[in-house]
């Protein structure tokens, strides 16, 4: 057991731009790729990871102060501290379980395929903490470690249940063929879907409506630097900033969405040979079966409409924290909430303005969902000691990933009658996701063809 969880951990230690590329280093060589191709485009892959992280990083480093500025200006006075995802992964590799989640993802995953039941191999190994928290977030709840790992395996299950769903839509997204988004994130997707449903039923909000249809309406004003200068002009000013400080966040907000498509190209880069690699493998090996690379959800950094998506729900997020009756938390370090925009592009398919009012209606259940698990994230970090909190101090998420899910499942492992029947509805949803991802692959397929 300790020997597992020095492997695990020295994997760890690693970080995710060596390990991730290492493992498709692998894959490429067991598909039979030529070493140099499978080499060159490993390293590809861990160049766009760790650029994709200097770039969140800058737009972090910009943004975090000016959303600060607006909530003093506003006067925000909330309690519970936002420790963002790096606290919580923190709080998740504190358990002295959560080694164990490596071969659970890994057995799912293994038996999935071999009875096939999903078309997706899931190489985002590291992203493993977020089932940790989930059970962590349970375990917090009933104290019942065995409940814990049944709902991270009901995760695994539903993450790779919308990777195969989600697949051809990403794809249209990125132009990546046979590669797919695997991080828990996009078990959002499916409380939005309902919700765009009946968006679409109107018919002003049924047109094109991305990046690119956009240049067409407002022409220069739909650029991706120009859109980031006005963005970031704009919420310079709400902060209080003055002239020159304004121009500078405004100057910066556009450096981001200039360099995220530019980033993200190596992504395309990279995965491009690895998945023409892995198709031909699987065409030798196992006629009429397709193979799926479940990856990370920067895949889907090269469109434009999630970035402008994230910016804009940052002065969104800080009114509803000031005007929502019951919230706790001041966001911060979470303000930039990937969790609800990535999901929502893959939902309406890169509708800008359906993404945006998506996550307008949204946004306060992730302060909401925040808000109820501080007092669990709280007791947790006092208890494993990996979180240092002053006397009386709380901690939570302010944009927790999937919130609706892990609500849902802390509630039904309390047994309550309402925990299940929330559980119901979402398999419902579930199902009727899937079902409408379905037929929009047909349709994306005979668009194509």
């Amino acid at each position: 057991m300790e020997s597992l969880q020095s492997v695990i951990q020295f994997i760890l230690n690693l970080g995710a731009a060596v390990f991730v590329p290492a493992l498709m280093i692998i894959i490429g060589l067991i598909v039979r790729m030529k070493v140099r191709d499978a080499v060159s485009a490993g390293i590809i892959l861990g160049v766009a990871f760790l650029g994709m992280n200097i770039v969140i990083g800058f737009m972090i480093e910009a943004l975090t102060p000016a959303a600060q500025g607006l909530a003093e200006r506003t006067g925000i006075d909330l309690s519970i501290l936002d420790g963002g995802w790096t606290s919580m992964a923190t709080l998740a590799w504190a358990w002295p379980f959560a080694f164990l989640m490596f071969p659970l993802q890994l057995g799912i995953n293994a038996i999935m395929l071999i009875i096939n039941k999903t078309k997706t191999l899931n190489v985002d190994l590291w992203n493993v903490w977020g089932k940790i928290l989930t059970a962590v977030l349970i375990i917090g709840v009933t104290q019942n470690v065995y409940l814990a790992f049944i709902v991270a395996g009901i995760q695994i299950v539903t993450e790779l249940i919308l990777c195969d769903a989600n697949q051809r839509q990403i794809q249209e997204l990125n132009g990546i063929p046979g590669v797919t988004v695997s991080h828990g994130m996009m078990i959002f997707c499916i409380f939005l879907m309902p919700i765009d449903w009946l968006l679409k039923k109107i018919p002003a909000l049924r047109k094109d409506m991305d990046a690119n249809a956009l240049k067409d309406k407002i022409g220069i004003f739909a650029e991706n630097h120009v859109m980031g200068f006005i963005i970031g002009g704009l919420l310079g000013i709400a902060a209080g900033y003055d002239v020159a400080k304004t121009l500078m966040l405004a100057m910066q907000a556009a450096a981001a969405l200039t360099l995220f498509p530019m980033v993200a190209k190596l992504f395309m880069q990279a995965l491009s040979p690895l998945s023409d690699g892995i198709s031909e493998f699987m065409k030798r090996k196992f006629k009429n079966r397709e193979l799926f690379i479940g990856l990370d959800w920067p895949i889907l950094a090269g469109c434009s409409e999630v970035w402008v998506a994230i910016v804009l729900m940052v002065p969104v997020t800080l009114i509803f924290a000031l005007i929502l009756p019951g919230n706790g938390v001041l966001p911060f370090a979470g303000i930039l909430n990937i969790s609800l925009c990535a999901p929502a592009l893959i939902v309406t398919g890169g509708n800008l303005i359906r993404m945006i009012i998506l996550g307008t209606i949204t946004t306060p259940i992730f302060l909401y969902v925040s808000t109820f698990f501080a007092g669990t994230i709280t007791d947790l970090a006092h208890s494993t000691g990996a979180i240092s909190l002053k006397a009386g101090q709380q901690i939570t998420w302010s944009t927790l990933e999937y919130p609706v899910f892990r609500y849902i499942f802390a509630e039904a492992s309390q047994f309550t009658i309402l925990g299940f029947i929330f559980v119901a509805i979402w398999v419902l949803l579930l199902v009727f996701y899937v079902k409408m991802m379905k037929k929009r692959t047909i349709e994306l397929e005979k668009a194509s063809s």
